[in-house]
């Protein structure tokens, strides 16, 4: 078969459309970042929406957000049910702020009742870039694809020096055994560096963790407690 005889596909979207969805997901991001300006520096946790209150990982993750709330960051979570409720209600525990950023679903994900703030987005992408855009550390919690992808997304931002060298904490030794196996595979390959996997901590240990974010976090960035920041009326701005 020549070049000439080459026919080229035609996309669905014309021009109007493509035009009308940038201005639509402009819209969405500016009402992100007005509705989350004031919740100050975060942890977010990643983790599987459908773990039930009774499961170990549960408690592990709701403990968890209590200990890193107690340090005075504020835990974002994708704000449904699971793991992303038990870190909210971790928070909710010792009186920490709690937040979510919901994404809406054919099946509907109601935002859990550990939330002090919420906003729903329509679009995975929107969601991660307000998930990253707050956080001074992420922890992943045992999960499935959607946990999968925002570590690896927050991951490579770090690796390609396109976000701060935030901590990356991985909760769950046992059930994360071979996806850090298949890392092993990819630097013995030289699909990633040999200095990659020092970009996360894997444990179960809520301490070490803790230890980490103060020093990686708190430390490192000069965080301080909060001056009070009143919102601008004009601006009709809320916290």
């Amino acid at each position: 078969m020549s070049k000439s005889e080459i026919v080229f596909l035609d996309g669905p979207h014309s021009r109007l459309k493509e035009l009308k969805f940038t201005f639509q997901t402009m819209v969405e991001l500016v009402k992100g970042f007005r509705a989350l300006h004031f919740i100050g520096p975060c942890i977010t946790i990643f983790g599987s929406a459908r773990f039930t209150e009774d499961h170990p990982y549960y408690e592990l993750t709701r403990q968890a957000a209590a200990v890193f709330a107690s340090l005075g960051f504020t835990i974002m979570t994708g704000g449904g049910p699971g793991l992303m409720e038990a870190a909210n209600r971790g928070a909710r525990d010792v009186g920490g702020r709690s937040v979510g950023c919901n994404i809406e679903l054919p099946v509907e994900q109601k935002p859990n009742q550990y939330l002090d703030k919420w906003i729903y987005v329509k679009h995975f992408f929107l969601r991660k870039i307000l998930l990253v855009k707050y956080s001074f550390a992420f922890v992943v919690m045992p999960g499935g694809f959607g946990t999968l992808d925002e570590y690896f997304e927050a991951l490579t931002l770090i690796q390609t020096h396109k976000i701060q060298n935030f901590p990356i904490i991985i909760f769950g030794k046992e059930y994360h055994r071979e996806l850090m196996s298949h890392i092993e595979n990819m630097k013995r390959a030289a699909t990633i560096g040999a200095i990659d996997a020092g970009l996360y901590l894997v444990t179960d240990s809520i301490e070490e963790a803790r230890e980490l974010i103060i020093e990686r976090s708190i430390k490192q960035y000069g965080l301080k407690p909060k001056n009070k920041v009143k919102p601008f009326k004009w601006l009709f701005e809320h916290e």
